[in-house]
Formats: C-alpha cells, sequence, structure tokens
C-alpha cells in the first residue's frame, strides 16, 4: 500500500476560541508576509456582516494560497533534500501558515450565525477543521510545535540501523529500504526477519519524548479550536458528527472482517508449515516479521507459499519491464497514458523537469511515494524511489490518481482543493490501479496474449491473481483502521502515555492478529517506525479508500457496459466513463462527500461490499482451503 502526502506538510495552527463570548466582526487579513503572525488583537466592528464575511472568505482564498503554497514548496525540498537547513526552511514556513492561521480561524467563527451562500459557509467550516495539527495561540509554542514536526519527520527519513562490521569492521548501516528487503527475500531466515524487524524499530525509540511534547502541544491548539482533543479533531471533517463517523468505521469493518479472518487463517496455516509451530503457532497470532512487510500491512511477499494454483500460468510483470528496458520514466509514461486514454490532458512539461523518479545518490531523501501540487495552482510533482519493480508499476498508477485529482480542481478556492473527504483522495487512485488487469498489460504490450492452452487455465489464473491482490488490499484493512485508533486512544488520555507501546500492541493484536518478533517494553516506541505518526498525517483515509476503490471501481465499471466479473474490469480507453469521473475529480471538496459519492455510484453511503463483490471466486476458494481449521485470533 503507498501512501499519499496530500497536498502539504501537515497544517499546523493556532486558534483562540471563545465559545460564550458574542460574536464580533473581523478586521481585514493582514496584507502582507510581515503583519502575518502578529500577536496584537486587531480592533474589529461590533456587527459582522454578510459583506464582511464575503470579503473575508476571498482573501482567505487569496491569501492562504500564497502562504500553502510557500510551505509546500519548501516541504517538497526538506522532502527531497534532507538536510538541517532545509528542516528549519519548511518549519519557517509552517510557522507562516500557523501565523495566518491563528488570525483567520477565530475570525471566521464570528461569523457562525449569520445567513450565508453555500459555498462561504462551507468554507468557513472547512477552514476550522482544516488543521491537522493545529498549535496553540502562543507564538512560542507554535514554533516550538513546527520544529518538532519538522524534525521527527526529518529523523524518519534518514534513519538508518548502524552496527558493526565483520570482526570489529567499520559499521554497516541500513536504511528503510535495506531492512525491508530482508523481510520480504524468501531467502531471508527467520533470525535474518526478526534482527532487521528489531533494528529498524530500534531507530524509532528516540522519537518518543518529541511525539509526547508534540501530542501535547497538538491537543492544546485543539481545545482551543474547540474540539476535545486531536483526535476528535481529526474525525470532525467528515460531514457528520465525530462519533457517528467513528461508528461509520466500525461498520465498515464489520463487513469486511470475515473476508479477513479466512485469509489470515490459510497464511497463519501456511507460514506455520514453513517455519514450524515452535515460530509460528497454528492458532493465535502471526509474528509480525515472516509477513514480509516492515509493518505486516502488505503481505504480498507470501504469495508462493499460499497461491492457489502455483503452476498456473502467470506473468511477471517486473521481468517485462526489465526484458523492455523501461526506465522510471518510461514507466510514469505508461501511466500518463491511462489517464490520457479517458479523455484527461498531458501532465505538463514541469513534472517531467522537477519530479523525484529515482533515489539520488548524493543526499538524503524520503522515498516514501507521494504526489505534490507545490503551488495550489497546477504544479504537480511526483516524488518516487522507483527501481523497476510490478509494485512501482502499480504504485504510479495510484500516484497519478492524485496528481490527476490536483489538475482536475487546483482552480478551486484553496479550501476546496481536496477529496470530497481525505478518503476519497487515496480512492480515486487506488480504483484506477485495479484497471492495470492482464488486457490492460497485454495493451501495453508487458504481456504476451494467452495462448490457447493458457486459456483452459484461465480460471486458475484468475484465482492467483486476485490472491495477490488480497494480500496486498485485504491483508490492509485493519492495518488501516489500526494505526487512528491508537493515535485518537492516546491524544484522549484513553490510553496513558506509559503504556503508549503497550497498548499498540493489544491493537495489533485484537485487530490485525498479529505479535510482535519478541517482548516489547515502553523503552520502545514502535509507532513511530511508521511514517504517518511521526509525519503527523491521519491515517484513516486509508481504511476509507481500501473500501472507495472498489465501490468506485463497480460504479465505473457499471458504467462502462462491463460484463462479467468485476475484477476483469479495465475502464482503459473509455472516455465517456472517464469525462465521468473528471466531474466528480472537478467537484474538489466543494460538496459534501455524500453527494460526490451520489455523483459517481448513485449511492450515498460507503459500502464495502464491492469488495466482496471482487473477491468472491477467491472467497469461495478460501472456505475450500480452510476446512478443519481453527480459525480466528
Amino acid at each position: 500500500m503507498i501512501q499519499l502526502r496530500l497536498a502539504f506538510a501537515p497544517t499546523l495552527v493556532a486558534f483562540v476560541f471563545a465559545c460564550d463570548s458574542k460574536p464580533t466582526a473581523p478586521a481585514p487579513v493582514a496584507d502582507t508576509a510581515a503583519s502575518v503572525g502578529a500577536d496584537t488583537a486587531p480592533t474589529t466592528p461590533a456587527v459582522p456582516t454578510a459583506a464582511e464575511a464575503e470579503a473575508f472568505v476571498a482573501e482567505i482564498n487569496t491569501r492562504l494560497l500564497a502562504l500553502k503554497a510557500r510551505a509546500e514548496t519548501a516541504e517538497y525540498i526538506k522532502s527531497t533534500y534532507i538536510t538541517p537547513e532545509t528542516e528549519r526552511n519548511a518549519a519557517a514556513a509552517q510557522a507562516d501558515v500557523m501565523a495566518f492561521m491563528s488570525e483567520a480561524i477565530p475570525r471566521a467563527a464570528t461569523f457562525r450565525d449569520l445567513e450565508l451562500p453555500k459555498d462561504q459557509r462551507r468554507t468557513l467550516e472547512l477552514l476550522r477543521t482544516s488543521p491537522t495539527l493545529p498549535a496553540p495561540a502562543d507564538k512560542a509554542l507554535r514554533e516550538e510545535l513546527a520544529a518538532l514536526s519538522a524534525k521527527l519527520e526529518g529523523h524518519y527519513g534518514s534513519a538508518k540501523s548502524c552496527r558493526p562490521g565483520p570482526d570489529g569492521g567499520a559499521e554497516i548501516c541500513r536504511d528503510l529500504g535495506q531492512l525491508s528487503n530482508v523481510l520480504y527475500a524468501d531467502t531471508s531466515t527467520f533470525e535474518e526477519r526478526t534482527g532487521a524487524w528489531l533494528d529498524w524499530h530500534a531507530t524509532a525509540a528516540e522519537q518518543r519524548p518529541r511525539y509526547a511534547r508534540l501530542v501535547e502541544l497538538g491537543n492544546q491548539g485543539a481545545k482551543e479550536l474547540g474540539f476535545a482533543d486531536l483526535g476528535a479533531l481529526w474525525r470532525s471533517p467528515y460531514d457528520m458528527p465525530a462519533e457517528a463517523f467513528a461508528a461509520e468505521i466500525d461498520r465498515l469493518w464489520t463487513q469486511v472482517r470475515p473476508f479477513y479472518e479466512k485469509l489470515h487463517c490459510l497464511v497463519r496455516d501456511r507460514l506455520s508449515k514453513k517455519w514450524g509451530a515452535d515460530k509460528v503457532p497454528p492458532t493465535g497470532l502471526i509474528p509480525t516479521q515472516v509477513l514480509g512487510n516492515m509493518w505486516a500491512q502488505d503481505w504480498g511477499a507470501l504469495y508462493p507459499l499460499v497461491a492457489p494454483h502455483p503452476d498456473a500460468p502467470a506473468s511477471d510483470l517486473t521481468k517485462a519491464i526489465a526484458d523492455k528496458g523501461l526506465d522510471a520514466k518510461a514507466i510514469v509514461k505508461i501511466g500518463e497514458g491511462f489517464f490520457t486514454s479517458l479523455g484527461m490532458p498531458p501532465l505538463p512539461e514541469s513534472f517531467w523537469a522537477h519530479s523525484q523518479f529515482v533515489k539520488p545518490r548524493d543526499r538524503e531523501v524520503v522515498c516514501h511515494a507521494s504526489a505534490w501540487d507545490v503551488t495550489w495552482n497546477g504544479e504537480v510533482r511526483l516524488k518516487m524511489c522507483i527501481e523497476g519493480s510490478e509494485d512501482d508499476f502499480v504504485t504510479v498508477h495510484h500516484e497519478l490518481g492524485h496528481i490527476y485529482y490536483f489538475l482536475a480542481y487546483h482552480k478551486l478556492p484553496v479550501l476546496f482543493q481536496n477529496g470530497a473527504n481525505d478518503g476519497f483522495h487515496e480512492a480515486i487512485g487506488d480504483a484506477i490501479a485495479l484497471s492495470v488487469t492482464p488486457s490492460y498489460l497485454v495493451e501495453m504490450g508487458l504481456m504476451d496474449k494467452p495462448s490457447e492452452a493458457d486459456l483452459a487455465r484461465i480460471e486458475e489464473a484468475t484465482l492467483n491473481e486476485l490472491m495477490k491482490r488480497a494480500l496486498d488490499k485485504v491483508a490492509f484493512l485493519p492495518f488501516g483502521r489500526l494505526i487512528d485508533e491508537w493515535r485518537w486512544q492516546a491524544f484522549s488520555g484513553a490510553l496513558e502515555e506509559s503504556r503508549w507501546n503497550a497498548g499498540w500492541w493489544e491493537l495489533k493484536a485484537k485487530i490485525q492478529g498479529v505479535a510482535p518478533p519478541a517482548p516489547r517494553s515502553e523503552s520502545d516506541f514502535d509507532p513511530a517506525a511508521k511514517y504517518h505518526i511521526p509525519a503527523s498525517v491521519p491515517y484513516m483515509r486509508y481504511f476509507l479508500a481500501a473500501i472507495l476503490q472498489f465501490q468506485f471501481h463497480r460504479a465505473l465499471c457499471k458504467a462502462a457496459g462491463h460484463e462479467g466479473p468485476l475484477h476483469a474490469c479495465s475502464i482503459y480507453g473509455d472516455k465517456e466513463v472517464g469525462a465521468r469521473l473528471w466531474k466528480l475529480l472537478e467537484l474538489g471538496a466543494s460538496r459534501p462527500w455524500q453527494e460526490a459519492l451520489a455523483e459517481l455510484t448513485g449511492e450515498t453511503a460507503m459500502d464495502a461490499s464491492a469488495i466482496l463483490d471482487y473477491f468472491a471466486p477467491l472467497s469461495a476458494h478460501l472456505d475450500e482451503q480452510t476446512k478443519g481449521l481453527t480459525c480466528g485470533y
């Protein structure tokens, strides 16, 4: 699963919220960067008017766009060139956004009781709920939080595990990519996997005091915004009450959990047989280091172990890419061709000139794949470290889904430049990736047409492909849920700081069904070994995207007139479907997500049943394979 660093770094804002005070109209928002962030309270008229609200919204859209563009550019530079100087530059740009927002958000609150046009009211509400990491009003605390945020992410991006070389030689240092390769490689021993897992997670331990302070300051800022804590703020931008959103997550997980448990059951059985019951018990939790991914969020490495028909004809996309001599840029060009086949515009020349497609040799970068609009005005970028694998090929299609979302809505007011909810942004990219089917790969010349002999075994090959996809997407579902469940508990204090690591593993066991490779203690800080926690990127968007992508795919395939199994559908080349999708993208966040969902699917509620439709043949296979096994955890 590849995640988006959505549009810009987590917004840090300061806000003073007086729930019981009499509303007063705002002074005009400062016109110069020098006046932004001044700690003196403006003089304001006593009674706000609709005309003042209209002028305020227009001013917000102008000034906030400029500040966010500058902050986004600084973040992109920091992510592609990690140094103390770029960290300070990014923190300073974020501090300017914070200072501006510290004035803008309380001024927006003064217009709450006015009758305003729908777009203006939505702008003001999105402004209130926009900060991901709100800072306290105090300037010193605001600057401290900005610096903490930059330090946490910078440490993650540059972290390495170093051990003495053989016979006391020079240190051997390994970064996340190298350690992850140990977990993924079929040739790695159980002990090597355990060591690689422990080495990476050890790099996160020193992040704990920084993160504890960040939570303290973020909670203070959220309370000044009028929220109980940071988690309550994060659950608020979903066009429904925060408690209703939490219940919606429960409902969606209930729909898909039985399917996940069947997959977990089969995987555990095969791993126990491979490694021995002393290392992987045949019941209960699976040791996380044998699942092929540093966080056990993607089980794709286990495909050879659980392939329904190992001898069925299969393609090797990684080999095909190498045989064709496709470099990173050529892979991205193929991805662009998917979107232009739907009638969407080519990517701008600046995209090709300024994106990071491969890992530079001369500096530290964040290799985590991400999509950017550095100006919030169509200056799009891709940041990846492409190596030419099948995963890279699919990821490029996913990330370009974000890029085309940016291009579709970049002319909207700045606060409407987002997905209808944050799950939409991820779901669009993932829905496009679902159309990377064998028929599409044949069209691209990356796969040969099946022979008559292969056609006779097409059902076996299809079942194999569904297993591959389930190991990616279905295995991800509980992980997608638990990241923010842990943070919500940490933010609210329901999980005390003295038990942060214990609570992490309790959730991993309860929801995901996995266990650590060795005893853990509160001297460890395993949550911070996952990028999105030190980077303060909310994660529930990925759980929602894992649901919505199949709902979108089902609706797009229906619009295309597809007949047959849902997993066989590709919308490649269908310009009518592309036009329908573009209409959704153009909406951005200008309308509630329920309305945007209805625009594409005709439905107003998220529905996980499309996952069950997509994987129906595999579900039947799992029923057969797990007969007689003790499932559950």
